[in-house]
């Protein structure tokens, strides 16, 4: 956004080598009525691939690439969770920026304001998986309204749909800036009840992030991981109501409940 917050950046530093494994979906445990189901949320990092961004690191810090992604995406969302319990709010763009320049500083890297400003702006211009064109266009010929629900900024997002030639696609396009909070609290999945006006167990939640799964499972939504990162469920109590690792696998979830 796991991953958890050290498997994540490892699986993204290394490329996400996910062709190693298995890709049969897992349905686990769900109560899912069918014909219940109306709309999905998506977290940005479904449908964003944020390769380009540990490829851009190794590119300025060559054999320290992977380090500083690791290092960097850790504390990212460590700040985000921390500014949530403090209620001591800024934006995405503000954390991710402050997590950059720690992690550069406590790895001893010469991150010069040109070195920042592109790794900052590499986050403008993520793209699509290659699979994300076919599964929105299946989710929504069978009538699934389709939102982001994100820690990214508004511009962020809007930078990142243009990106990836998406104009258009989604109904709503939610930052939990509006909450000035971030995921997994409450308040920030609420956001996704609101803006689409329908009960929660009419949306589901497309996870990256096995912490953001938990979450999501915890506020009532019924949630899909999208397990890119091939990573292992955090133990926090709660599991998703599937799982699998492309938006086809969503897309067979969110039709067996149609």
């Amino acid at each position: 956004m796991a991953v958890t917050r050290r498997g994540f950046v490892q699986h993204m530093g290394a490329g996400l080598a996910a062709t190693a494994l298995a890709r049969t979906p897992m349905f686990a445990g769900t109560r899912i009525a069918k014909s219940s189901v109306k709309a999905v949320a998506f977290d940005a990092f479904p449908i964003f691939d944020p390769r380009p961004v540990a490829a851009l690191t190794e590119q300025m810090f060559p054999g320290r690439g992977t380090e500083l992604t690791n290092a960097w995406r850790t504390r990212q969302f460590e700040y985000t969770w921390l500014r949530s319990l403090a209620r001591d709010y800024v934006d995405f763009w503000h954390v991710t920026d402050d997590a950059l320049r720690f992690a550069a500083s406590s790895l001893g890297l010469d991150l010069t304001a040109a070195r920042r400003g592109e790794l900052m702006d590499s986050y403008l211009h993520l793209r699509a998986w290659p699979d994300v064109a076919a599964g929105l266009a299946d989710l929504r010929k069978s009538g699934i309204r389709l939102a982001f629900l994100s820690n990214f900024t508004p511009s962020m997002l809007d930078a990142c749909i243009k990106s990836s030639g998406l104009d258009g696609v989604f109904e709503h396009v939610i930052s939990t800036d509006a909450a000035r909070t971030y995921k997994p609290d409450p308040r920030a999945y609420q956001l996704g009840v609101d803006t689409l006006g329908l009960p929660r167990e009419e949306i589901v939640f497309a996870a990256f992030a096995g912490w953001d799964a938990a979450g999501a499972k915890r506020f009532g939504y019924p949630t899909f991981w999208v397990n890119r990162a091939q990573a292992h469920p955090e133990e926090l109590g709660v599991e998703p109501d599937g799982s699998g690792q492309s938006l086809s696998d969503l897309v067979t979830f969110v039709s067996a409940k149609r």
